[in-house]
């Protein structure tokens, strides 16, 4: 198998806690396995070897007085005969074996290799007073008499206990899919239900996975009590705000025409706006609930605000209709425009508003302009709250770093995400959602 195909299952090994410890298992199993069978042999040797040599040394004088000296062949035929024993005389008159290794089978072989070293360990070489050796040993059982599939029962066996061995595992461990699941709807602000509610049959384990699944639904209540309190603080305060711009705003209106009068009209509006965007962020920060969906021709959307802001259209997707938030939709159309006309002035081509459909089948409406561009480390920065990267968006072209905000959250209540990424030359913004369940 190549290593390029390996490495997502060794990515997704080193990522499973479970087939982690099933490996670990495994390796304690077989570990256990050899030192047994090194203890049983050195056991054997050490202890019953030395226990039973005698008993067989005795039967080996016995075997060698019946033969008797000079060796007689038909005795030891007999003996073969009646036995499951080998027999093989060397000597200066006779030369006898019993299983010849020329009609031994590759077991044979294997114990015909072995036979001196036995025969002496064992006791079972005798030197005759006329010069010949006799040497005994064990046949063999018969092939057809060996449990022929002992090897696959034990593979067997041993399937059967690691899949036992996984389930265990993975039962143990089922408490992490809920506390994965819980946390991830902690992510996308949902703190309306406990991780037991995401666990099989709604409740979780008394044991030390519960307890942290308890514990985080405690820190996950502290930081919706503060976020609220957050949130509470900001509409209260952006809600005062308001009534003191609108005396200010009327107030400045009525002095005579002079720059003064005009920077502070434009100081005014810009906090107009920044309240007003700050109480539409806050109210967005609810999510789908927050949306007015009903089915809308984004098509001709985009026609009348490519006519009223003189851009460029790209629509490649026919019908156009989909179940969106008119207003918010606008909103962020609108902002994506201002930011194009903000910070990609005197590009050679007009920016170009655009509906599409993406390869894994979600929809992509947004808008590239032909400016500069942001540095690609700062992309994923892009939409945070009040950042604006200084090579591209200062302080001076104006904006307070929210317009990327809010388009975000907009696109996220709308179940999708915004994608931001530079088009080379100029930027790319997109909400990119699906519109399954959309009408068409």
């Amino acid at each position: 198998m190549p290593a390029w195909s390996l490495r997502p299952a060794l990515h997704r090994f080193r990522h499973s806690l479970k087939s982690r410890l099933l490996a670990l298992f495994a390796l304690l199993a077989l570990a256990m396995v050899l030192l047994l069978l090194g203890t049983l042999q050195r056991a054997l040797q050490g202890g019953w070897q030395g226990y039973a040599q005698p008993m067989v040394a005795d039967y080996a004088d016995r075997l060698a007085a019946e033969i008797g000296t000079p060796p007689d062949v038909a005795r030891a035929q007999a003996l073969v005969a009646r036995l499951p024993i080998t027999v093989r005389i060397d000597g200066p008159v006779v030369r006898f074996d019993s299983h010849p290794g020329y009609d031994r089978d590759d077991d044979w072989h294997r114990e015909a290799d072995a036979h001196d070293r036995g025969s002496s360990r064992w006791g079972l070489t005798r030197i005759l007073s006329d010069g010949h050796v006799l040497r005994f040993g064990l046949v063999a059982p018969p092939r057809d008499t060996r449990p022929r599939y002992l090897g696959w029962i034990a593979v067997g066996v041993l399937l059967v206990v690691l899949g036992l061995a996984y389930a265990a595992v993975r039962r143990l461990l089922r408490p992490l899919d809920a506390i994965g699941a819980g946390v991830a709807a902690y992510t996308a602000g949902d703190f309306g239900r406990p991780i037991a509610q995401f666990a099989p049959r709604g409740r979780l384990r008394d044991d030390e996975l519960g307890a942290l699944a308890t514990r985080i639904d405690g820190m996950a209540g502290s930081l919706a009590g503060m976020l609220e309190a957050k949130r509470t603080l900001l509409l209260a305060i952006s809600h005062e705000l308001r009534s003191p711009l609108t005396r200010a705003r009327v107030n400045a209106e009525l002095l005579d025409e002079t720059p003064e009068r005009t920077a502070l009209l434009h100081d005014l509006a810009e906090m107009r706006d920044l309240v007003a965007t700050l109480l539409e962020s806050e109210r967005l920060q609810q999510g789908h609930a927050a949306l007015q969906a009903a089915p809308l021709d984004l098509a001709a959307l985009l026609q009348a605000l490519a006519a009223d802001e003189g851009v460029a259209l790209d629509v490649a997707v026919q019908p156009a209709v989909a179940a969106v938030d008119e207003t918010r939709v606008r909103l962020m159309l609108r902002n994506l425009l201002n930011n194009a006309r903000r910070h990609a002035a005197g590009a050679p081509q007009p920016p170009t508003l655009f509906l599409r459909t993406e390869p894994d089948g979600r929809w992509a409406l947004g808008l590239r302009d032909h400016g500069p561009g942001v540095a690609d480390d700062q992309l994923s920065r892009l939409g945070e709250p009040f950042h604006r990267p200084d090579a591209a968006r200062t302080r001076s072209a104006g904006g307070v770093g929210l317009g990327l905000h809010l388009c975000r959250q907009v696109a996220q209540a709308h179940g999708g995400e915004l994608r931001i990424r530079n088009a080379r030359p100029g930027l790319e913004v997109a909400m990119v959602w699906s519109t399954l369940g959309a009408g068409t």
